[in-house]
């Protein structure tokens, strides 16, 4: 796991073992950070915290190091996480925390109730196939396919990550990190 996260995302300072089952990473994506919260929580296989504040500067080369208000969110929002909706928990001092945190355990709860066809047939649109490209690959019908991402939510679902990724973005101040 701790390979394909730092592979799929450009982790400021990469993903570690830092306790355990636990790992730790530094994102300064917002956007990467939704993404990867929301799949890893709704595999069910993760407990996800996500905090976000300061840290102290400069970054150590070592993330389990790392001091600061984000650290100390993110080891509070993984304990919580493991008794959260969706496997997902938010961590911060800012107010629109918790209405975060709502958003991403509703998305979470519904991406982890996905059928394997329906990340079949989003997965490839999300590449940037139109929907008659993804049922003459699959060898269904164009209708099949839009059943498969109307019954999963896929846009929804996409379109929540995406403003969620818009509001974390806005509420993360200039240095720091999630």
């Amino acid at each position: 796991m701790i390979e394909n996260a730092n592979s799929t995302v450009g982790p400021l300072r990469p993903f570690q073992r830092t306790a355990g089952d636990e790992v730790q990473g530094v994102l300064d994506h917002a956007g990467e950070a939704v993404h990867l919260a929301v799949m890893l929580a709704a595999s069910g296989e993760w407990s996800v915290g996500v905090g976000f504040g300061e840290v102290e500067l400069p970054l150590p080369k070592e993330t389990r190091a790392g001091r600061g208000a984000a650290f100390e969110h993110a080891r509070d929002a993984v304990e919580r996480a493991k008794r959260a909706a969706g496997n997902i928990a938010v961590s911060s001092a800012h107010p629109e925390t918790e209405r975060l945190e709502a958003e991403l355990q509703l998305t979470a709860s519904i991406v982890a109730k996905r059928r394997s066809t329906s990340w079949e047939a989003g997965l490839l649109m999300d590449r940037g196939m139109t929907q008659s490209e993804v049922a003459k690959e699959l060898g269904i019908t164009q209708q099949a396919v839009s059943m498969r991402l109307a019954s999963s939510l896929w846009f929804e679902t996409n379109r929540m990550m995406l403003e969620s990724a818009k509001a974390l973005g806005k509420l993360i101040e200039p240095g720091e990190k999630s």
